[in-house]
């Protein structure tokens, strides 16, 4: 099985360089190392990692600004690390999305239920999302085929089922949606 890529963003080398190792003492695969947000949030654009892994306070772009960005991009969740547990920092980190929040110091062994939740927890809201946009694409489609029909039953002076059932076999015959030929008729009745 694949190790879980991970970029890691702190403005600390030192930090960094722990944080890598103790990383990779688990198993993971550090694919990134940035210092600042928006090194950050262009490195995860360029490697596509499993999770990134952030430190709050970074120049440039801090660690949220960036979590932001790379969550709502689709790219990856993001854990953010942090010396600081204050109610502000907390409220944009959710506002922001983040998937995990570990404040400094933390041991090695705080890092895989973070770093695992988050993706986990990412993956789901992908799927949903999938979901939601299917269903928003089908909505639609039922509403234009509905519009459609209408129009056959007033055109044709046809009940409902009859209507549809014309769609359908436009759309067989066409080898075409049934969107699309709900579409058509709706486009041919505007004009």
């Amino acid at each position: 099985m694949a190790s879980t890529r991970i970029l890691i963003a702190d403005d600390d080398p030192i930090i960094l360089l722990d944080l890598k190792q103790m990383l990779e003492s688990l198993d993971y695969e550090v694919v990134g190392e940035a210092g600042d947000g928006q090194q950050a949030v262009q490195l995860a654009r360029d490697v596509q990692p499993d999770v990134c892994v952030f430190d709050v306070k970074m120049p440039v772009q801090d660690g949220i600004d960036a979590a932001s960005i790379v969550i709502s991009e689709g790219i990856a969740p993001v854990v953010l690390l942090t010396a600081y547990s204050d109610r502000e920092l907390i409220d944009r980190a959710k506002d922001a999305g983040v998937f995990g929040y570990l404040v400094k110091p933390f041991k090695p062994s705080d890092l895989p239920p973070a770093v695992e939740v988050a993706r986990s927890r990412f993956d789901q809201n992908q799927q949903l999302t999938k979901e939601i946009d299917n269903l928003e694409q089908r909505l639609e489609a039922r509403k234009l085929i509905d519009r459609a029909k209408g129009i056959l039953m007033e055109e044709h002076s046809i009940n409902e089922s009859e209507a549809y059932r014309r769609i359908q076999i436009q759309s067989m015959n066409a080898r075409k949606s049934m969107r699309e030929v709900a579409e058509a008729i709706i486009l041919a009745k505007s004009v």
